[in-house]
């Protein structure tokens, strides 16, 4: 379970206030994954980021019963002088899992060649999406955490294995999926929410949720 209690977030543009969050409330338990609509520049990634823990609320609690994952694309553990292959079996030992595993689970997915030998410094920005996708996927969660849906990849194969893998992992695990357009919901969701103006509005389905979305976006 991953509760947010009175959660109040906001930044200092220069010129105003921005607020992400005020004084919001909500709750996403084991087994039942969310999709949250957000307009870009509303804060999608720092709500994310708050969930994994990675930002801190102004104010209010955020409380985890379980575990949640980096988001992905989160980069900050990856470090760039070593290989995806090192990467790959230093953050296994962190999580204390098997580093062969992860190794070559990793490998298999992300499908890098012999780039996944190389520094990270070398990669595009799409391997290194492929290969934190892939990463995040080898470590034992209880729920995902998701930014605007798949890595921007034209890569087919890694793209159907990817989708392949996060339908099977709904049947055991939770996940949460931030975006700006609907249809990357659509998959996986099976309850959804709204982020408009500092308050998170939660519905029971995806097209409740798209009413009040294109409500708030195309007026």
């Amino acid at each position: 379970m991953l509760e947010f209690e009175n959660v109040s977030k906001s930044f200092w543009t220069g010129t105003r206030r921005k607020v992400i969050l005020d004084r919001v409330s909500f709750r996403v338990e084991l087994g039942t994954s969310i999709g949250i609509l957000a307009p870009n520049g509303t804060g999608k990634t720092t709500l994310i980021n708050m969930m994994a823990g990675l930002e801190k609320p102004d104010e209010g609690v955020i409380r985890k019963s379980c575990r949640v994952s980096f988001p992905m694309g989160f980069t900050g553990g990856v470090a760039n002088k070593l290989s995806a292959l090192e990467n790959a079996r230093y953050i296994a030992k962190i999580y204390g899992m098997d580093p062969d595993y992860v190794e070559a689970y990793c490998k298999w997915l992300c499908g890098l060649g012999e780039y996944f030998d190389q520094p990270m410094a070398t990669y595009s920005s799409g391997m290194r999406g492929r290969f934190t996708f892939a990463l995040m996927l080898a470590l034992d969660f209880d729920m995902y955490l998701i930014d605007e849906g798949m890595p921007a990849t034209t890569d087919v194969e890694f793209n159907r294995k990817a989708g392949d893998i996060l339908q099977e992992r709904l049947r055991t695990t939770t996940l949460v999926i931030v975006s700006h357009n609907p249809t990357v919901l659509e998959k996986f969701a099976q309850k959804a929410a709204v982020l408009v103006d500092g308050q998170l509005h939660v519905f029971d389905s995806l097209e409740e949720a798209k009413q009040l979305y294109d409500y708030q976006t195309q007026g």
